[in-house]
Parts: C-alpha cells; structure tokens; sequence
C-alpha cells in the first residue's frame, strides 16, 4: 500500500491520505466504490472538506496539435468540516458514479494511451491541495463492443482514441471533451476514405454513433509521414442511434457496414453536388501507408475485438457488472495544473 501525503500549501506534518478502491474494471455509466484513509500528522489540522476528481489528459485542438493536461470532468464532495487530530485514524467510505460519456481506456485488453484518474482534494486553512491520481481503466460497454467489434471483422485498423476538447456537434454531449476512435479503412474501402473519426457517446437509454470520413482539415496520422495532408475529397460525417436492448439479436457486422456504404455515398454525392473532383489515395499508396498507421501497442486491439464475449444477456444492463481496475501505469502523469 502506497500512501498519498498531502503536502504543499497544507505543510509537512500535515495529514497523510490513501484511497482504496476495489480492484475491478469499470464501465462507462457504473461505479468505483472504496476509501478514503486519512492518517492525522505530527500537529491537529482543521479539514474543510474532502472531495474526488475524476481527471484526464486531453488533447487541445485538431491538426495533431496537443496540449497536455488534467481536465476535471467529474466530482464528488465526501465531507464538509471535521477536526483530524494528531495521529487520528479516519475512513471515509464513498461510491462514486462513472459518467455514461467516460472515454474507453482498453479494447481487449489492449491500452490505448488515454489517462484517466481519480485524485483526492483536500481542503484546510483556506487552501487546497491535491493527492495523486489513482488510475481508472474503462472497458467498453456492451453496445460499444457490437459496433467496435464490427469494423474489427470488416478490417478496419485502429490508429489512435484521443480526447479532444471540444463539443461534437449535433450530439447530446454532457463532458467538456469527447473521444475520437481513429481507424485505417478496410481494404474494399480504401478508394473511397483516408481514415474515419468513431466517436461513441453512451447513456442510460441507448449511445450515439458518429462516423466521420477524412476529417476537413485533418492530418495523416500515419507513423510513416507525420504531419502530411492527404489529398481527398469533403468530409462526411454520418449519425446512428443504438439501444442496449436487444444486441444480439442483430446482426451487427452487416448494419456498421451499412452505415459505412452510407457515409461513402453522401461524401461522394457531396463531391458531385460541389464539382470537386475526389482524387483520394490510390488503394496501392493508401495500403502501404496503412501498415505503419497503426501505433505500437494498439495494432491488434480492433481485431481482437471479434473474439469479445457474447452478447447474450447484454440487453439487460442491469446485469452488467459495473466495477473497476486498478493498476500502476506506465503513462507519464498528466500535468494537473
């Protein structure tokens, strides 16, 4: 057990705090239940109050410029005013509830470079000061994986799942970023798209799907040449409404592919309708280039994704086994300003 002193503007000697959290993984939409230890210093100190942060490093802007930071996006008041005594013992027990929209952090298993945490703030003598962040991992909601583990079995690839700052436009999004699942197309679509843009946002009724084709603007995201602007096209963007309910009863390979010939269709028509010519990449260009798109790590997480559990039994949500899992990371901490 690793303790979290809270030093700083509350001074050495001050308290000495540790959170306990059960040892489960999480999804979007359920709960983190543990503790809060406070151990009380070498003087007594007048606390004003206790509270959890739900943090994540997120990246600022498009055109793969990013601004490293911790973006509160949830948080829970434990406590209001309590006296710790010299060498006091005090638990403080909590359960806290993840937002529907919380990002993914793992697909199969597999990490995907998004930093969550769960972090302590501590109130006394009008400052405030904060413990370490505890690391929350995310595993897909049931609906998520159907779709996820749809363009895994039609062979799209996995680039990168950022954050961004930001509203995704037309949606019903409640956290002040989004997460965007970047993909290589699969190899029947690689004439007609650069990459797509999946953002998931999930809610106690259902999640909203949007696709987005060649984001305007967008860079490459291929290892092989950073930074590089492909020719193409205007963007589509597409959007698709999915229940928890009844997921296994669809056939869920056929309806993403729908969606995608769809998205394909109204950028084409857009090109037409605008006299643009879409010269796009060639299948040869873009097939050797999709070789180095995938980051390190990450290259078999989509595809694994067909091989997830069956949905039997997904379409009661109340049966999902909401929890959370704790390990150390290799990430470097996000800079919590």
């Amino acid at each position: 057990m690793v303790f979290k002193r809270v030093l700083g503007s509350l001074g050495v000697g001050g308290p000495v705090v540790d959170t306990v959290l059960d040892r489960e993984p999480v999804r979007p939409g359920g709960v983190v239940r543990g503790q809060v230890r406070l151990r009380g210093g070498g003087r007594a100190c007048d606390i004003e109050h206790l509270a959890l942060e739900l943090v994540a490093r997120v990246a600022a802007g498009h055109g793969g410029e990013e601004r490293a930071g911790g973006v509160v996006f949830d948080r829970l008041r434990l406590s209001g005013g309590f006296r710790l005594d010299t060498r006091e013992h005090k638990d403080v027990p909590f359960t806290l509830h993840i937002p529907w929209q919380t990002p993914l952090t793992e697909l199969s298993g597999q990490p995907l470079g998004v930093v969550l945490g769960i972090r302590i703030e501590l109130a006394s003598a009008g400052a405030k000061d904060h413990g370490d962040p505890e690391e929350l991992i995310v595993h897909p909601l049931p609906a998520q994986e159907a779709v996820l583990g749809a363009l895994g079995r039609l062979g799209f690839g996995l680039i990168a799942a950022d954050l961004r700052l930001g509203h995704s436009t037309g949606t019903g999004q409640t956290l002040p970023f989004h997460q965007e699942i970047e993909l290589t197309p699969a190899p029947r679509y690689l004439h007609a798209m650069n990459e797509i843009a999946l953002t998931l946002l999930t809610g106690p009724d259902g999640m909203e799907v949007v696709l987005e084709a060649d984001k305007r603007g967008r860079p490459f995201s291929g290892a092989s040449s950073p930074g590089k602007r492909l020719p193409g096209g205007p963007a589509a963007l597409s959007r698709h409404t999915v229940s928890h309910e009844g997921l296994e009863r669809r056939d869920w390979t056929a309806e993403v592919d729908s969606w995608i010939q769809a998205l394909i269709a109204a950028r084409t028509a857009h090109t037409l309708r605008a006299g643009a010519i879409t010269s796009g990449v060639t299948a040869g260009t873009a097939a050797g280039a999709a070789g180095g798109m995938v980051a390190a790590g990450l290259g078999d997480a989509l595809g694994n994704l067909e091989g997830l559990g069956g949905l039997d039994g997904s379409d009661d949500l109340a049966g999902l086994k909401d929890s959370k899992d704790l390990r150390d990371s290799g990430h470097e901490e996000a800079d919590q300003g």
